[in-house]
């Protein structure tokens, strides 16, 4: 499934689809073995965040998007600031998300590390759910289907699902596009097509949570949204420098060092852009109790009878 959007001739076939969603997943999946090893208590989140998009660069591939680290309320979206200084805690769950990108075909997976070992529950929640999501994949399966599988692994350890996070197609240049998985039984008669690349991932709170995700009013993670006119110097340094390099796939914040003077030059010039509609941010999501999340996330390919897992 490709990007209606695109040229005729511009778009993959489907066997070369197939081959580099497979290898974009294959690196994804050596970057989380990584994450495994580097996110622990003391480390720095940028110097994590910095090692894991190294691993994707040296590879042959670019970051799909920043690398997600997302601490305990947060379920996602949150990644180091340029010149950050935050260490990852001795306790608490960590969600790791990334994925890898060449040419316009993504892949896109996340794991959580828990920090002290004292919340495997809630993490094999997410984990228990994901496989048995897999378990039932393959074409012509609904969607609210693959949501009632997710919500049941996650209810029967006493935890609940985040109803308004889920899973997406993963297209070429678009990696959050149709059709949307739920986490739950939401009804959605949506069939999956063979030959889909799809993401799925279950994302599992406490019983004290609400069981959904708010924007928080912070965020390092941009998409090119459009053209504009601004006027600061420095905003048109940076827009040119976005179309140039980042088109189609979010950008970091810390990704633009060096474009202009200063860091208050940077975010100056990233508050204006984002004014002037040229950039969409995309805020950290929060659990709206504040209540701890897991999350766990795996890119498939649908075949007639099954799925194949790409990360």
């Amino acid at each position: 499934m490709i990007d209606d959007w695109m040229d005729e001739a511009e778009k993959p076939s489907r066997e070369a689809m197939e081959k580099g969603a497979r290898e974009a997943g294959a690196v994804a999946h050596a970057a989380l073995d990584m994450a495994r090893s580097i996110v622990k208590p003391g480390a720095k989140y940028i110097d994590a965040a910095n090692a894991l998009e190294s691993l994707i660069k040296e590879k042959g591939f670019e970051p799909a998007f920043p690398v997600n680290l997302s601490l305990n309320e947060q379920a996602a979206h949150y990644t180091p600031s340029l010149d950050d200084t935050l260490k990852f805690p001795d306790s608490g769950l960590v969600k790791v998300d990334l994925g890898a990108s060449k040419g316009g075909i993504l892949s896109d997976c996340a794991i959580t590390v828990d920090l002290s070992g004292s919340m495997q529950e809630l993490v094999a929640a997410t984990e228990e759910a994901l496989a048995a999501a897999i378990s039932t994949v393959k074409a012509g399966v609904k969607v609210s289907a693959i949501g009632q599988e997710i919500e049941a692994a996650i209810t029967k350890r006493g935890f609940k699902p985040i109803e308004n996070l889920g899973g997406h197609g993963v297209q070429f240049h678009d990696l959050h596009s149709s059709p949307f998985i739920p986490n739950y039984d939401n009804g959605d008669d949506t069939e999956l097509e063979e030959g889909e690349i799809i993401a799925i991932e279950p994302f599992a709170t406490t019983k004290e949570g609400r069981g959904a995700v708010a924007n928080s009013d912070t965020w390092e993670i941009y998409s090119l949204a459009g053209d504009a006119l601004v006027r600061q110097p420095d905003a048109r340094a940076v827009l040119k420098e976005v179309s140039a390099r980042y088109p189609s796939e979010p950008f970091a914040a810390r990704w633009l060092s060096g474009v202009v003077g200063s860091r208050f030059s940077l975010y100056s010039a990233l508050r204006a852009l984002v004014s002037a509609g040229a950039l969409e941010p995309h805020p950290t999501l929060i659990e709206m109790n504040g209540a701890v999340v897991s999350q766990k996330e795996a890119t498939l390919l649908v075949t007639k009878d099954s799925c194949e897992v790409l990360t």
